[in-house]
């Protein structure tokens, strides 16, 4: 806490220092160097740089633009459609940095109305500066600040409703009690439901005795549920100090609408300012400030969780108390001893094993609040030294981020009451009532799960920039940059230090070049390999300011190419060991329960693995080259980036680099095989953003397209297989191994003839595989490569259409080349699980040239419920993910009045997908359903 206290005090230095600086220079005052900041329109690694100066690999979205056309809640809602090379990932790497105002920070604390712009750094040549943790790319986010004027006054404000797409389709209780009754039989065991059990839950004669329970049902579910939110916005300023704030608050109930779920709620509400202060002609500086205060209160219920599990015949969550027998004063009593008796009611909770339910648990388990809390301060100064040398500045930045987390609630138990259904005179009654548990509220509060996290930045550099001969310009950098996390649970801290270098130069804005370097540091590696030289190269040529293009259909033309090597660390860790710490060492432990008689009575040692003094960095090898420019006046503007990158040196304890007596095997086991650099990856592919201007009439047309495609591979792993399709090398990274099935057994017979299949006891029904080896048995041995569980191909498409004070914006993004697997719950179904509408697809005898699911089993699904092609499918869609119609007031209605701007709008979130597999990509299970977004708002400026 006092790293904030010390934050706070800074801020109000600041405010003290312009007190007594606001009357002495003005700030056209300032010397030349600081007109080049005027014309920096893109922020890049440790500065900003004139959009026309802007080289391969990097990629720029104006937010201000895209919040007067298009709301989102999603910082980063737009980046995978305006611009090319985003898939959740840049050009294929995970992992990716995120940079708030430069300091590392998260990119969900930043609501998208707070940003100024965005910036997609994709190349080596683009991130290296920032030192080895953004070695696989970085997304910076720059928040808006103050502008000289008088004071202005944004009020942002939004309501709107989600709606499911759509809800698992679960049997209902006698259809589930056959199919079961129908496994039981597969499997040669006796039937669990009579006959006449299964026909009165059918009937729904008696729905408390016979149950039906359907946890989708509306009378638990709500058809839509809300989101509000509310922002202002205070900006203006003067010469010599210019400031910016936002407050605001949203809060967002729940689909859920049974006991306290119904109060369910998230809610949000942070300040953000920032302050731009001239305090001497030579020295500026900034001070920014954000508080956060995120809540999510919920019942004590796994609602979604059990949805899945839950079976339908099990539980009836209330029972009248009318069914009592009138002569059962004993269970009368106990029932009405309950606290949680409702509208004449009484919890059920079915049987022993199952002596509660979620709707009792909504009613009567208690709450739950999830609190976070988060604190962020940076400053900045910078000096300018061009009374030492003209187009020296000194620049610093320093900043925290505080945050912690803890779960706040009660925790209370409760009686639930199962009965003994009896029937008299064709009236079934209750007989009588077994008691499960009994009412318990603590009144204490419990607090769990706390965490925190803390994180400081810090860096220094001295920029140097001038222009000599007005045709020669150049720039140059000396950096020191660090960060460092800590969070609870972790001994050791995340860290990222590095030095830097860069020096850029262009003539007459045609020919570039530019030459950055990195010196990063890092403890993760034995001493002497902790160094590193992380150089890139890029040069660019602007065909466009060429003589022979000079009356072409180009207005600008520029072709890049860059080349660089990154030092990372990232990728530094192993399974067992998540930070990545010491992994080079030697582990010894104590292992295995038996002593040696020499050994005074102790037990064995234990090798986990051995030294390796010559572990080093990964390695981020790659070649871009691109082309950005436009056309006919801007009718036409593009950005194509090609790539090919190797991650190099990846580590693995390799059995091919070392003897295998070097590994034990039995117990206990033991090796002192070390990790290695060893694996290689590539990606390669090529990322565009096309965009199309035309007016038309009083039409203002805009069409862009933008995406990437990337193809995967593995180039080098450490492989001890017998057949060649078994290896990795030359296959796509993310992928799906799993066996190829040739359809179902027919009979008994097709078994005996068929090649063993090693995955337990099959029967007629059962999913048939393919021997790949032709070794007369089925095993891991025959997994095949089955296909990427990402998208190679992934373009963003979106329509503005301008006409008079109407603005028309639609958005959707395509999806290409992926798999999934229907693995889940919903499919996999064996056991005591719960049965889906899938299961009436099932084999049997008589549906054998029909079925398109296996036989039905509560004993072995092994064989059936693995990963195969039987259960992959093509995850190709495209999705309609906003569209949105905005009013904005006409300047002569608003004239005379103190509102300077006002504007309405109406949106639609993810409307639409067209897909094969829609129904599968759209249904979630075991988890709250997905949701499309109607809401309506506005904008008023005073």
């Amino acid at each position: 806490m006092k790293h904030i206290y010390k934050g706070l005090v800074l801020c109000a230095t600041l405010a003290f220092a312009y007190t007594h600086t606001a009357a002495q220079e003005p700030l056209a005052d300032m010397l030349e160097a600081t007109q080049a900041d005027t014309l920096s329109k893109v922020q890049v690694a440790f500065r900003s740089i004139d959009q026309r100066d802007l080289l391969g690999g990097v990629s720029v979205i104006d937010m201000k633009e895209m919040s007067e056309k298009a709301y989102t809640s999603n910082s980063l809602g737009f980046v995978d459609n305006v611009v090319g090379g985003f898939n959740g990932n840049i050009w294929g790497n995970t992992e990716y940095l995120v940079i708030v105002d430069g300091m590392v920070r998260d990119a969900n604390n930043v609501l998208p109305h707070e940003i100024d712009q965005i910036t997609l750094l994709k190349g080596a040549s683009a991130v290296v500066l920032y030192g080895p943790r953004a070695a696989k790319g970085v997304i910076s986010i720059t928040t808006k600040r103050g502008e000289i004027g008088d004071l202005r006054i944004n009020i942002h404000a939004n309501t709107g409703f989600y709606t499911p797409k759509s809800y698992p389709k679960y049997l209902g209780s006698a259809e589930y009690m056959t199919l079961y009754n129908e496994a039981r039989a597969n499997d040669g065991l006796a039937a669990n439901y009579s006959q006449e059990d299964i026909f009165n839950h059918a009937s729904g004669s008696n729905p408390y005795r016979y149950p039906n329970f359907d946890m989708y049902s509306s009378e638990y579910l709500k058809k839509a549920y809300n989101r509000s939110e509310a922002i202002a916005e205070i900006s203006g300023g003067s010469e010599k100090v210019r400031y910016y704030t936002t407050t605001g608050y949203y809060r967002e109930s729940s689909l859920l609408k049974v006991g306290k779920t119904e109060d369910n709620y998230v809610s949000r509400f942070f300040v953000r300012g920032n302050v731009d202060m001239q305090l001497h002609k030579f020295i500026t500086a900034q001070a920014d400030a954000n508080v956060t205060f995120y809540d999510s209160y919920s019942a004590n219920v796994d609602w979604w969780g059990q949805t899945a599990t839950l079976r339908p015949h099990l539980v009836t969550p209330f029972i009248p108390l009318s069914y009592i027998e009138a002569t059962d004063q004993n269970s009368l009593n106990a029932v009405l001893n309950s606290s949680y008796l409702q509208d004449g009611k009484f919890f059920f909770g079915g049987t022993q094993q199952h002596p509660t339910n979620p709707v009792a648990d909504a009613y009567a388990a208690g709450d739950s609040k999830f609190v976070s809390r988060q604190f962020q301060f940076n400053t900045r100064f910078d000096v300018n030294l061009s009374p030492l040398l003209k187009g020296l500045y000194f620049r610093a930045k320093y900043g925290i981020d505080y945050a912690s987390t803890y779960n706040q609630g009660y925790s209370n138990s409760y009686a639930t009451f199962a009965p003994t259904w009896s029937n008299y005179n064709g009236e079934d009654i209750i007989s009588s009532i077994t008691q499960y548990g009994k009412d318990e509220k603590s009144g204490t509060e419990n607090i769990s799960n706390s965490a925190y996290r803390y994180t400081y930045n810090v860096s220094g550099q001295f920029d140097y920039q001038n222009t000599f001969n007005e045709d020669h310009n150049v720039f140059g950098m000396i950096l020191a940059n660090a960060w460092q996390t800590q969070r609870s649970g972790h001994y050791h801290r995340t860290t990222n230090a590095n030095l830097g270098f860069q020096a850029s130069y262009n003539y007459q804005h045609k020919y570039y070049a530019d030459f950055s370097v990195a010196m990063p540091y890092s403890t993760k590696l034995p001493t002497g390999n902790r160094v590193a030289f992380s150089p890139t190269v890029t040069l660019g040529w602007n065909l466009a300011n060429e003589k022979f293009l000079e009356n072409s259909i180009f207005d600008n033309l520029m072709l890049t190419a860059s080349v660089g090597i990154i030092n990372q660390d990232l990728d530094i860790t192993a399974s067992d060991n998540e930070d990545g710490y010491y992994l080079y060492k030697t582990v010894v432990q104590k292992g295995g329960w038996y002593s040696w008689g020499d050994n005074g009575g102790l037990a064995a040692t234990e090798f986990q693995r051995g030294n390796n003094p010559d572990m080093t960095y990964v390695k981020r090898k790659e070649f871009t080259a691109g082309l950005r420019g436009s056309m006919w006046s801007n009718l036409i503007n593009f950005d194509i980036n090609f790539f090919t990158s190797k991650m190099d040196g990846g580590l693995v304890r390799s059995g091919s680099l070392y003897p295998n007596y070097f590994t034990q095997i039995g117990y206990p086991s033991s090796s002192i095989i070390p990790y290695v650099n060893f694996n290689v990856d590539q990606r390669t592919g090529f990322d565009f953003s096309v965009y199309a201007n035309k007016k038309v009439g009083e039409v203002d047309l805009t069409l862009g397209v933008s995406g990437m495609y990337y193809k995967s591979t593995a180039k080098k792993r450490d492989e001890n297989i017998e057949f060649s399709y078994l290896s990795a090398v030359g296959r796509a990274l993310n992928g799906y191994w799993g066996l190829e099935s040739e359809g179902f057994f027919r009979d008994e017979a097709e078994i005996t003839s068929a090649p063993t299949q090693t995955f337990g006891d099959v029967k007629p029904g059962d999913i048939r595989y393919k021997d790949q080896n032709n070794d007369g048995k089925i095993d891991d041995n025959d997994r095949v490569f089955l296909g990427r569980w990402d998208s190679p191909l992934m373009s963003g498409i979106n329509l503005t259409v301008k006409w008079r004070d109407f603005t028309f914006f639609a958005m959707g993004n395509l999806y290409l080349g992926g798999h999934g697997m229907k693995d889940n719950s919903y499919y996999w179904m064996s056991g005591d699980s719960k049965y889906s509408e899938i299961a009436r697809n099932r084999w049997t005898p008589e549906t054998a040239a029909t079925a398109t699911y296996p036989r039905l089993t509560t004993t072995n699904g092994a064989n059936n419920l693995r990963t195969s092609d039987f259960w992959i499918y093509k995850n190709d869609r495209f999705n309609l993910s906003q569209v949105q119609l905005t009013y904005a007031m006409p300047q002569n209605v608003l004239r005379g009045t103190f509102i300077k701007g006002l504007s309405f709008f109406a949106n639609a979130n993810n409307l639409l997908m067209i897909a094969k597999e829609r129904k599968v990509l759209e249904m979630n299970v075991g988890s709250a359903p997905q949701t499309r977004f109607y809401q309506l708002g506005f904008k008023g400026t005073f």
